[in-house]
C-alpha cells in the first residue's frame, strides 16, 4: 500500500483550509475536533449530515448499527461473552430500524457529489434494510462485496450455519453517476494477504482482508497497534478501509463516515491523502480513540514528510 505524504498538520484549533472551502458554503455545526485534514463531529448522524453543504462529499463509508445488542451471547477467544455493545446498537423494531436507515441514507445521498459513491457495511441483521432503502432512494448498486471472516465465532445454538462474512454494498448516488473506480490499482495492486486475489487478475467481489504485517494467518480483528488508545466493539481493520478508500476515491477527495467510532476510515483516508469528516454520537469514542488516532497519524505523516529528501532543482 502506498501512503500519501501530506504536509505538516495545520493548527488543530483552526478549520483546515481544504475543509473550510467546503464548510463555508453554509453555516455548519462546530466540529468537535479538527486535526490536519480531518474534522470530527459529535452528534446524530442525520442531524450533522443535514447541516453540511449539498453535493460536497466524494465518498462515504458507513458502518451503521446492526441492532445485535439483544441480550444474547457469542464466543470470543474461546469464552462466552455478551453481544451487547451499547444502547446505540439496540433494535427498535423492524419498521423503526428501517426508517432510521432510510433517513440517514437520504441525508448521505444529499451530501454526495453527482458522481460520488457510498459503501455500507453490515450483516444480515441490517444490510437488507439498507439495500432496500437505497433502491427506494434511487442509488445505483454497483457491487455487493462479501468480506470473508475465516475465524468467525461458532454458532452456539447449533441450529444455523456459522456466520463467516459481512456484506459491503457499494453504490453510486444515481444511475447517471460516472463513479470513480481505480481499476488498475485493484487489478495490479499487491494484496498478499488475500487468497482470493490473483496477481494481475481482476479483483473479485469476495475479499479476505487482514494484514500480513501482523500474522501469516487471516485476521478479522484490528492489529494490536490499531487498538493502542482503546477499541470499538465493531472496529474494522485498517486493511479493509485502505482497500475501500483506494478503490473508489482519489487523492484530495473528501471522505465521510457518519458512524466513525474509532476513526479507522479517517486514518485510512489521511494515510492515502484524502480529506475526512467523521461523525459519531458517542463522545468517548471520539475523545479517547478517534481523535488520538488522528493526531498520531498526522504526526507520522509529518515525520515522513520531513524525512523525505527534497527533489533536486530542475526536476
Amino acid at each position: 500500500m502506498t501512503f500519501f505524504l501530506a504536509g505538516a498538520p495545520q493548527d488543530p484549533t483552526a478549520i483546515p483550509p481544504i475543509l473550510s472551502s467546503v464548510m463555508s458554503k453554509r453555516p455548519a455545526l462546530k466540529p468537535y475536533a479538527q486535526i490536519g485534514e480531518a474534522a470530527l463531529y459529535l452528534g446524530d448522524a442525520r442531524e450533522v449530515m443535514n447541516s453540511l453543504p449539498e453535493s460536497s462529499v466524494d465518498m462515504i463509508f458507513a458502518d451503521p448499527p446492526y441492532g445485535l445488542s439483544n441480550g444474547g451471547f457469542s464466543v470470543h477467544s474461546g469464552r462466552q461473552v455478551s453481544v451487547n455493545k451499547g444502547q446505540w446498537d439496540r433494535t427498535r423494531g423492524t419498521q423503526a430500524d428501517f426508517d432510521f436507515h432510510f433517513e440517514w441514507l437520504e441525508a448521505a445521498q444529499r451530501l454526495l457529489t453527482p458522481d460520488g459513491t457510498i459503501w455500507v457495511s453490515g450483516t444480515y441483521h441490517s444490510i437488507y434494510a439498507c439495500g432496500y432503502a437505497m433502491q427506494l432512494l434511487g442509488y445505483r448498486v454497483l457491487n455487493d462485496i462479501a468480506w470473508f471472516k475465516p475465524n468467525g465465532p461458532p454458532n452456539l445454538g447449533r441450529r444455523m450455519f456459522t456466520a463467516s462474512h459481512e456484506t459491503l454494498i457499494w453504490a453510486s448516488k444515481s444511475k447517471k453517476a460516472k463513479h470513480t473506480f481505480n481499476y488498475k490499482a485493484m487489478r495490479e495492486g499487491d494484496f498478499p494477504s488475500d487468497r482470493f486475489k490473483r496477481p494481475g487478475k481482476q479483483m473479485r467481489s469476495v475479499w479476505e482482508a487482514f494484514d500480513a504485517r501482523e500474522s501469516l494467518w487471516p485476521l478479522t480483528t484490528p492489529r494490536k497497534d490499531e487498538k493502542t488508545f482503546g477499541k470499538h466493539p465493531t472496529q474494522k481493520p485498517i486493511s479493509l478501509l485502505e482497500r475501500v478508500v483506494s478503490a473508489s476515491s482519489n487523492a484530495g477527495d473528501l471522505v465521510l463516515d457518519p458512524f466513525c467510532g474509532s476513526g479507522t476510515t479517517g486514518v485510512a483516508s489521511l494515510l492515502l491523502g484524502r480529506r475526512f469528516i467523521g461523525i459519531d454520537s458517542d463522545r468517548v469514542f471520539l475523545r479517547d480513540i478517534a481523535k488520538k488516532r488522528f493526531l498520531r497519524t498526522s504526526q507520522q505523516l509529518e515525520a515522513a514528510h520531513s524525512s523525505t529528501p527534497a527533489a533536486p532543482e530542475g526536476l
